[in-house]
């Protein structure tokens, strides 16, 4: 059975959600068709929950991080879907209502959703951001270091952790409104690591052309000296610029739209999927230890609260709200197939 012929067991022809018909059909042969064969733009579960296996499979190969193992093992194995309807198109689709994470700090799955979740959290913020700072402007930042062996990586984060807050307190930092910053942690060509931040600034207009500009070699001297090391250490900062809005487009939609390459890169994962499971496998259990219980975000200012850091539920990171409000309470199970590396239908987990 394809795709369409499965959808259309649920959806009418003009999109309007059905009474979700009982299905009768045998549970075997339900059971074999697959979550992207209901809705394709769910790929990415099959992508990540692989590589969270990958990962789950190096942690299982050491005593010292079975919990890990387990604990991945479970997680997201059970995905929940129900149908929403856009109200821009009309069109029904599936949209996970419930799903158990296991909050492992580099379970692919877990970093996805996480930054889906903290994206989500920010661009909800905007409307009131935008109505009480209506000039701001932002920037993009990424700090670095030279790279370090892995196993100093630890004393280098807490290095650069130090060097932030003596940055953050800078008469040249004075006038940021508001800042997000994330860590980074990637793997060298020699097994090094580069540990860098990327933080996105909301500043006055004055610090792109004005009193309050910093440029590019003055940033540079700043982290240097902030680092307290001997070397000019490389930094990238750039103005996101918002294009003019488009016809049928706010001014809040062009802001978002400028915004979100930035975002998006600034809450991305802590490390790579392929940084984790490619290569010496030594290499990522050293970079577990080293990043033992340390924080990878900070926010501060006006943008202190816009991820809600201590807000972490399964409902959170299922985005389980992030719909048009219209879940009728019916549910589609996928469970995860090991052998396969996808989600196939499950039956029994309906509601």
């Amino acid at each position: 059975m394809d795709a369409d012929s499965i959808s259309s067991q649920y959806t009418s022809v003009q999109g309007e959600k059905c009474n979700h018909p009982v299905d009768r059909r045998p549970a075997a042969q339900i059971s074999k068709e697959g979550l992207t064969d209901y809705s394709p733009s769910d790929k990415p579960w099959d992508t990540h929950r692989g590589q969270s296996d990958d990962v789950g499979d190096i942690y299982s190969g050491t005593n010292e991080f079975q919990r890990y193992a387990a604990r991945m093992n479970d997680c997201s194995s059970l995905l929940r879907f129900g149908w929403d309807k856009a109200r821009e198109t009309g069109e029904t689709r599936l949209k996970l209502r419930e799903a158990h994470f296991c909050r492992v700090r580099h379970c692919p799955v877990c970093q996805w959703r996480r930054s889906l979740m903290w994206q989500a959290r920010f661009y909800q913020s905007l409307p009131d951001l935008v109505q009480e700072y209506p000039k701001a402007r932002w920037l993009f930042l990424t700090l670095t270091v030279r790279n370090c062996d892995i196993t100093d990586l630890g004393d280098t984060l807490t290095a650069m952790n130090k060097a932030w807050q003596r940055l953050i307190k800078r008469t040249d930092f004075k006038s940021v409104t508001g800042w997000v910053r994330t860590t980074e942690v990637t793997k060298g060509r020699d097994d090094s690591a580069h540990p860098h931040f990327h933080a996105l600034l909301m500043v006055p207009p004055s610090m792109l052309s004005g009193k309050n500009y910093v440029k590019h070699s003055r940033w540079v001297d700043l982290w240097g000296d902030c680092l307290r090391v001997d070397y000019s250490p490389n930094v990238d900062i750039r103005v996101v610029k918002p294009k003019a809005p488009k016809t049928q487009q706010t001014c809040m939609d062009a802001t978002i739209s400028a915004l979100q390459g930035a975002v998006s890169e600034t809450l991305k994962y802590s490390t790579k999927p392929e940084d984790m499971i490619e290569g010496d496998q030594e290499w990522f259990l050293e970079l577990t230890r080293q990043t033992h219980k340390r924080r990878f975000v900070a926010t501060g200012g006006a943008l202190k609260n816009v991820l809600k850091l201590d807000q972490e539920t399964d409902e959170d990171m299922a985005l389980a709200e992030d719909g048009d409000g219209n879940d009728d309470g019916s549910r589609l199970g996928f469970g995860w197939r090991t052998n396969e590396r996808k989600y196939k239908r499950s039956p029994r987990a309906d509601q």
